[in-house]
């Protein structure tokens, strides 16, 4: 008696709910429990009140079969009365159905804390497929043969794999395709379409440089198979990117770039990777002034929460598993699910750089964003800032500023100059000039590689 007074207090929630009598919603309740984790429906509490409910041997029977009946694959619940304060409760119980969805009049439903959801067209199919522990890329594309396929990119990633020393590389192209699942019975895998396919998947990466949410810069919509699109994605991102000099003496310069490199390759990954292909929407990767977002269409997989993404103790499950295996073989991307852990180290020698993600709309947002006083985020122990220095007070004049500039940053080139001042090149022109007349600095180099030195 005890326990059921503690779960009333409780309340209810992913695994309880609590109904007066029965009803048609007690049955959605259960196909929610059905598709999740399992869980229980108490009749007889009202508004957090035992009020019980009159019922038989027969009643029971009833609702079991009006159950089993209307569900489909069909619910066998097991139904108890519980006699408690002279009154009777009834508790539904149903466990998690092995090969899910389960539906009731049609509909499927999943539960979401303590409420019941009703799923999409695309979450009914990702969930029978995850159930069934299987991907949509390990499906043969009925559309597709072998001919589609380009021996140049199968050749590329093989040569790759045998690199890699993840799988040893035996047989010719289509027997060692054959062993890792890109082809099933002589018909390409989706994966194998979207990874070595002849022409470019109807998959796109839109890419661009804002300077205010509604100022495109620069932009680029990025077409092809996974691993160009990778790659050319990553020297977009690259080529905007803020790179400071730090200079240690040494004939070579350490290059410190706005962000780490690796963690913003490892985001890209990410989205490439897991994103969802049955749905239409791009992969969106917007670059500000501050910060850089990467968009995926589909939410997280498998139940992981953005909670548990929090930790680095998470279970994580794989959307795209041919997808996944290619990328993991040519060592793009190591264990699965240690992303985040990698990302998080790298940010953590940024000070002022934050790391957030969310799920949005139908799919997944994840931010890198830095705090600035005139001042860029720059990795511990650096010693050399991007944009204004620290030391640099915001009322100094510019020409000031840009011999500043030039004597931490020897050999900076003047679009460097003009992407740490926030003015015009034409600006920075003028008085690059009339310093150069004055005998304050002077340019040596060629036409492209040269820059600007202080005397």
């Amino acid at each position: 008696m005890k326990k059921i007074f503690e779960i009333i207090a409780s309340g209810e929630s992913e695994t309880v709910e609590f109904k007066k009598s029965f009803g048609k919603d007690v049955i959605e309740t259960l196909t929610a429990f059905a598709n999740t984790k399992g869980g229980s429906v108490y009749l007889g509490i009202f508004d957090g009140n035992v009020v019980g409910v009159s019922c038989g041997d027969e009643s029971l029977q009833t609702w079991a079969n009006e159950i089993k009946q209307k569900t489909s694959p069909s619910i066998i619940p097991v139904i108890e009365p519980i006699r408690i304060e002279n009154k009777t409760l009834v508790r539904i119980r149903v466990d998690e159905f092995p090969v899910k969805p389960v539906a009731f009049k049609d509909r499927y439903y999943k539960r979401v804390a303590n409420s019941n959801h009703q799923l999409t067209l695309t979450e009914v199919a990702t969930m029978h497929l995850q159930s069934l522990q299987l991907s949509w890329d390990a499906y043969p594309d009925e559309r597709s043969d072998l001919s589609k396929l380009s021996h140049d990119k199968i050749d590329a990633f093989l040569e790759r794999v045998h690199e890699g020393g993840r799988f040893k590389v035996e047989g010719d192209r289509w027997a060692v395709l054959k062993k890792l699942g890109y082809v099933k019975e002589g018909v390409p895998t989706h994966a194998a379409v979207i990874l070595f396919g002849e022409n470019d998947p109807p998959y796109s990466l839109h890419i661009g440089r804002f300077k205010t949410p509604t100022m495109i810069i620069d932009d680029r919509m990025i077409r092809g198979t996974l691993f160009s699109v990778v790659e050319e994605a990553m020297s977009f991102i690259i080529s905007h990117l803020k790179v400071a000099f730090e200079i240690t003496g040494k004939i070579q310069r350490n290059e410190i770039f706005e962000y780490p490199v690796s963690a913003l390759r490892e985001l890209l990954l990410n989205a490439v990777v897991h994103r969802d292909y049955t749905s239409p929407t791009d992969i969106q990767i917007k670059i500000f002034d501050h910060a850089i977002t990467f968009f995926n269409p589909g939410k997280l997989y498998g139940g992981l929460t953005v909670d548990e993404l929090k930790t680095d103790c998470y279970q994580s499950q794989t959307r795209n598993k041919l997808t996944a295996e290619a990328f993991y073989l040519t060592r793009d991307i190591e264990k699965y699910g240690s992303g985040y852990l990698r990302v998080r180290k790298e940010v953590a020698d940024y000070p002022t750089m934050t790391f957030q993600y969310e799920e949005t709309g139908g799919g997944y947002l994840v931010e890198l964003r830095y705090t600035d006083q005139r001042t860029e985020t720059v990795p511990k122990d650096a010693g050399v800032p991007l944009n204004v220095p620290l030391n640099v007070p915001l009322n100094v004049p510019l020409n000031e500023k840009i011999v500043k500039l030039i004597e931490q940053q020897p050999g900076v080139q003047r679009k460097g100059l003009v992407a740490q001042l926030d003015v015009t090149e034409k600006t920075v022109g003028r008085y690059i000039s009339k310093l150069v007349s004055e005998g304050k600095i002077e340019r040596r180099g060629s036409r492209k590689t040269g820059g600007y030195w202080v005397l």
